[in-house]
């Protein structure tokens, strides 16, 4: 669900609005019929999957390298549907093809920003890796903000930047704070997003005296983005905890199960089975019936209506139940993790 929230908010920075019940319905194989639709969930699907690699450990100690770069943008660019893999010049309206972890071989403007000359994007890059990459707890942490505006400032690739520059953030917070993924910047940047893109560009501004830092850039304008950045990583992690106090989010979950099943979406005491989900994390099949105190049969209805409501989850037809957090009950279990589910 947090995946889906992080996609789904990185997603609406670049202009992009996918709600995570239509992202989870492309994890199924559930398109829209509608090509634009379509499109958008395949790049929704695409990101999630880049993001599932990051939280599987894939890129650990390499987010602000190179290399690591190369493969978030080629892992994300690869699965995207052809349509959305073409970019417009905006001087001459020339259609340019973005290749997949392709570093880009054009002079670029974005905005009034004019990022470094294309044949000096691989060292700049370098100089980026020595100073992001190897660095303690505390270093990392603050370093995450400020590698996110120097990526972006030289935009090594044709297009898909933001989303690599955000991804490395998640991914450099991820390991130093061994959050398990559990918040995201993304949400947090989407809901200041004026803010972000107005601090982002300051930073882009020439050292104004000699009191401002030693580089060409201003030390000021990127210590102000700092702490813009990492106070919106503390309102998110406050947010996140505030939902999931396990008091509150099981209160949440069983008022909307009993309401289930009063209107009889859900078989009686489908709340009990989900209460010792909770508890527990996950639930042996063959608990349930003496759980309930009924017999198998009656067991096996109340577990299938659970599991065809996507509520309840397993790996196989023996395996243990596990809570789903299916994206469409997110606003009743975890309240303000994105919009309201589209009709």
């Amino acid at each position: 669900m947090v995946r889906a929230m992080n996609c789904y908010y990185s997603n609406l920075i670049e202009g992009h609005d996918t709600h995570p019940v239509d992202i989870e319905r492309a994890l199924k194989g559930d398109y829209s019929t509608e090509p634009e639709k379509r499109s958008l969930q395949l790049e929704a699907e695409a990101h999630m999957a880049v993001q599932e690699w990051i939280d599987g450990g894939g890129i650990e100690g390499r987010a602000a390298t190179a290399d690591g770069l190369m493969e978030i943008h080629r892992r994300f660019c690869e699965r995207l549907p052809e349509e959305l893999l073409w970019v417009e010049e905006p001087d001459t309206g020339e259609r340019l093809r973005v290749d997949a972890g392709a570093l880009r071989e054009r002079h670029v403007r974005v905005g009034r920003h004019i990022p470094v000359s294309p044949g000096a994007v691989p060292r700049f890059l370098d100089r980026f890796e020595a100073v992001y990459s190897n660095l303690g707890t505390a270093d990392t942490i603050l370093a995450s903000a400020a590698a996110h505006h120097r990526l972006l400032w030289i935009h090594p690739f044709l297009d898909g930047n933001g989303r690599v520059a955000r991804l490395m953030s998640y991914a450099m917070l991820r390991d130093a704070l061994t959050t398990g993924g559990v918040w995201s910047i993304a949400r947090g940047l989407a809901r200041n997003v004026d803010n972000y893109k107005m601090l982002l560009a300051a930073c882009d501004a020439t050292r104004r005296n000699d009191l401002d830092g030693r580089g060409d850039l201003s030390e000021e304008a990127m210590a102000e983005f700092t702490r813009f950045f990492l106070g919106v990583c503390i309102d998110q992690v406050k947010f996140m905890e505030r939902l999931m106090v396990p008091d509150r989010l099981r209160t949440r979950i069983l008022i909307w199960v009993e309401e289930e099943v009063r209107v009889g979406a859900l078989p009686p005491r489908s709340g009990a089975v989900l209460e010792a989900v909770l508890f527990r994390g996950e639930l042996p099949r063959g608990d349930v019936a003496a759980l309930l105190g009924t017999g198998e049969r009656q067991a096996r209805r109340v577990t299938a209506a659970l599991m065809e409501g996507e509520i309840l989850v397993s790996e196989s037809s023996r395996a243990p139940l596990r809570l789903a957090f299916p994206a469409r009950h997110a606003s009743r279990w975890m309240p303000g993790l994105f919009p309201e589910n589209p009709e």
